[in-house]
């Protein structure tokens, strides 16, 4: 391990940025699949696809808001360890698994109890109608139960690529992904379960997958630091050290689900109940294109942060500008997809000829400007891997609340249907001047004051 560690120091950036994101990569995409996955089958349920996958589509604010819990949590533990591992601080990074551990843990039993007791009320404020409510529910309320293994998997899944074993870290995608998939089609037709199904195979999945990352941290050999008594003892300091660091992606998240309920009431008013549905398929879509670009930034985050405890500043920027050439080129090909054969990917999801269609239509505009959002995400995660947390915060909520919610409350006003699919990219082109400014700025001063080298500390020292 302590190889392993010495490497994210001195070896070559590239090399490094292949061996860390290529799993990571693969990881995320299959992992992607626990919820393209049960769309496509939800879509294709006989008679009621349509319907079936709107209610899935009402739904997506919650799960957005159990991920971001898992994001608040699991990166900040991640970028936290790998802080403390650049400091030579390992007894510091085990404390921060151990409180990371817990309040996974006390989050998850508090989202169960309270998800499942306001179900339908949630379902209602977030868009359900009469005909979607139903199977909206049907698929929440296991979601619910299930959000201790959703949270735990997602959120020490990133420690273990903290810890320099990226390739366990997919495994565990793997392992959840392949079960979900299998699982799929057995519950939902098979047994008979219906979109009550999906939701069955992903917490079995998701439980599968969590308990291999337990054993991980607790017998596994491969692993530097472990859950012990001690390091589960809730430390203060270090808790809001976690919370300060994982503050950006959550507020993301959260955000999008505030998005995704304006998105939804926008939708219904101007398109009807197959307008979410097709916002639904669009999403599943877009994080087929988008994920690569997560599992490039996963790889990234820990030989940023190893380097930027190091003061090895040469290295973070050489780690950032790969990370963003990469996301480019990936997203360059995905828009040229999106705009030349879009029913290619759009038919998968379902069999309904004029879902198809306002879907098609719809993706077109909603996903005009995609390439420009690989600035944005490279550049939160940059802050996130060096605990600049209030400056990641900015760069992750331009989009959402700066920009793209004036515009859904104006643009569809103005064009109607027509309007909600433009306010993606009409934020996707203002967000990016802010993001491009803030990181342009930040590398070309990194490492030529003591700026960054008293931030790196403040952000540790209260975990040392």
């Amino acid at each position: 391990m302590e190889e392993t560690q010495n490497e994210l120091g001195t070896q070559s950036i590239l090399s490094l940025l292949i061996k860390f994101s290529i799993p990571a990569i693969i990881g995320m995409i299959v992992n992607m699949l626990y919820n393209v996955v049960d769309r496509i089958y939800i879509g294709n349920i006989p008679n009621v696809g349509g319907l079936a996958i709107t209610g899935v589509g009402v739904t997506m604010p919650i799960t957005q808001i159990i991920t971001g819990f898992g994001m608040l949590l699991g990166i900040g533990t991640c970028a936290n360890i790998s802080l403390a591992f650049g400091r030579g601080d390992k007894k510091g990074a085990q404390k921060i698994l151990g409180n990371g551990f817990s309040g996974i843990v006390i989050t998850s039993i508090l989202i169960a109890v309270l998800g499942n007791i306001f179900a339908e009320q949630i379902l209602k404020l977030f868009g359900a109608s009469e005909n979607t409510l139903s199977y909206a529910l049907a698929y929440i309320r296991p979601l619910f139960w299930g959000t201790i293994f959703n949270i735990f998997t997602f959120s020490l899944n990133n420690s273990i690529r903290s810890d320099g074993n990226p390739k366990m870290s997919m495994y565990t995608m793997l392992i959840g992904a392949i079960i979900n998939i299998i699982l799929d089609p057995i519950f939902i037709f098979g047994l008979g379960l219906g979109i009550q199904g999906a939701a069955y195979a992903t917490v079995i999945s998701q439980c599968v997958a969590g308990c291999w990352v337990l054993y991980y941290f607790t017998k596994s050999k491969k692993s530097s630091i472990k859950l012990t008594s001690e390091s589960v003892k809730i430390d203060t300091k270090i808790m809001k050290q976690i919370l300060i660091v994982g503050m950006a992606p959550f507020c993301m998240q959260i955000t999008s689900s505030i998005v995704s309920v304006i998105s939804n009431k926008s939708l219904m008013t101007y398109g009807g109940d197959l307008a979410i549905g097709a916002m639904a398929i669009i999403s599943s879509l877009s994080s087929i294109f988008v994920m690569p670009l997560f599992g490039i930034n996963q790889g990234a985050q820990p030989i940023i942060g190893y380097n930027y405890g190091a003061k090895k500043y040469d290295r973070v920027k050489q780690t950032y500008k790969y990370s963003l050439m990469a996301a480019l080129v990936i997203l360059l090909v995905s828009a040229a997809f999106i705009q030349i054969c879009p029913e290619m990917a759009v038919e998968m999801f379902n069999n309904d000829p004029k879902l198809t269609e306002i879907t098609v239509s719809g993706m077109k505009l909603f996903l005009f400007a995609i390439p420009l959002i690989a600035v944005q995400i490279t550049a939160s995660n940059y802050y996130q891997a060096v605990g600049k947390s209030k400056k990641a915060m900015l760069i992750s909520l331009s989009r959402q609340i700066i920009f793209f919610v004036p515009a859904l409350l104006i643009l569809p006003n103005i064009f109607g249907l027509r309007g909600v699919w433009l306010a993606g990219p009409v934020a996707d082109c203002l967000s990016v001047i802010i993001s491009t400014v803030a990181i342009y700025l930040e590398m070309r001063n990194l490492g030529k004051d003591k700026i960054d080298e008293v931030e790196a500390q403040e952000t540790m020292k209260q975990v040392a």
